[in-house]
């Protein structure tokens, strides 16, 4: 016979995993509490950059579930300048007289201190990272879930099967596009999705060191210079320091976005070396590398406003450091003939006032998911870009 537990809830757990609520409810087999002090702790992180959107999800799924859980009372209100909110906690739970209350709590200094009231406690055992849309969604359905347009499915065979406007089709093909050879299959599926011709913007979300922007600048390479089907490529990025900033910059706006933009001048002589692309080059040699205006732009995401961008290939890299707002006003600056794709890591959002969830790359995952113009793909794999990068991803860094 299953005992019925008395679980109290702590706001480092909400904080954790949103649905905490309901796995500890378990249908109806249990009682959830929550703390006054705990709300209180919630409304006072609403606001916060980081934590916001998290608190968002809590106060959703509190106000989704009301039969599920029930608030403790308190007598008082802790001075919001003291430290001393766990205690209030701990009061509320004894005045309570809850029969065999469980404290579910991470914080380990908090479950020592109902060790000394005689509350037993407990860590949440169930621990479930918060997933923003473009990382749940990694451009993969399941066989038995609702069909999206421009995903993929595994066959029964283990290859992979595109659903696509025109119907299925299996990818049992290796691409090689400016002799650039993918590494794994996500990076062959990312070059199959960046040059299907119905498809006018792709988003890539993947941790650092997996050929979001070597793999979109061989396919735009591929699009202007060897087929022919675009006239010039243009790269997006916003400028977000990271660490300590740079300052004013002197030079023209080529010379200010050299810090910034170095990288991609790298990767293009890279992909130069691996077949001549002379065209887009007024200068491929020494200290300082210039790119033809009329077949390759670096450009920074104040120039955009204005501009009708036509038979272009436009890569907007970092997009996780963009707005909503951002977004709109440079996807707005499409034009006819434009491919577009779209490069992010949203567990890198170094912009101080957006998060895992409301940067631009996950709005486009949310608004955009199954257009018919429209695919995305998380990009995965066993290496990265070197075996430091590795280390970083599989410790947890």
């Amino acid at each position: 016979m299953t005992t019925t537990k008395n679980y109290i809830i702590d706001t480092n757990v909400l904080l954790e995993d949103p649905g905490s609520l309901l796995r500890l409810r378990n249908g109806s087999e249990n009682n959830v509490f929550i703390p006054y002090h705990v709300l209180m702790e919630l409304s006072k992180f609403k606001k916060d950059p980081k934590l916001g959107y998290i608190v968002a999800k809590v106060i959703q799924i509190l106000s989704d579930n009301p039969e599920h859980y029930s608030v403790l009372e308190s007598r008082e209100v802790a001075d919001p300048f003291t430290k001393l909110i766990d205690n209030y906690i701990l009061d509320e739970i004894i005045q309570s007289g809850i029969t065999e209350p469980i404290l579910v709590t991470n914080d380990k200094i908090f479950q020592l201190q109902a060790r000394l009231k005689g509350i037993h406690s407990e860590a949440y055992k169930e621990s479930v990272p918060f997933k923003s849309e473009a990382e749940y969604y990694t451009g993969f359905v399941e066989s038995h879930e609702e069909r999206v347009l421009n995903s993929f499915s595994w066959s029964d065979q283990g290859k992979p099967v595109f659903r696509g406007i025109d119907g299925e089709k299996t990818i049992d093909y290796q691409h090689k596009i400016w002799n650039v050879v993918p590494r794994n299959v996500y990076q062959n599926l990312a070059m199959e999705l960046m040059t299907r011709p119905e498809i006018d913007i792709v988003s890539i979300q993947s941790e650092a060191g997996y050929g979001k922007s070597f793999l979109a600048l061989a396919a735009a390479l591929f699009l202007t210079h060897e087929k022919k089907t675009h006239e010039k490529v243009y790269v997006v990025k916003p400028m977000i320091e990271i660490g300590t900033r740079l300052g004013y910059l002197p030079g023209s706006i080529n010379e200010k976005m050299e810090p910034y933009t170095k990288y991609i001048t790298d990767l293009v002589l890279k992909l130069h070396r691996l077949r001549q692309v002379k065209k887009i080059f007024l200068n491929d040699e020494g200290p300082t590398v210039r790119f033809d205006p009329k077949r390759f732009e670096l450009l920074p995401l104040a120039y955009i406003r204005g501009m009708n961008i036509e038979n272009s290939v436009v890569i907007i890299d970092e997009m996780q450091n963009l707005s909503r707002i951002e977004c709109r006003a440079l996807l707005s600056r499409m034009g006819e003939g434009v491919k577009c794709f779209c490069l992010g890591d949203i567990r890198q959002v170094d912009n101080p006032y957006l998060n895992i969830e409301n940067n631009g790359l996950n709005w486009i995952v949310n608004k955009f998911k199954g257009h018919r113009i429209y695919a995305h793909i998380v990009l995965k794999g066993d290496k990265s870009r070197g075996p430091i990068t590795d280390l970083v991803i599989n410790s947890g860094l």
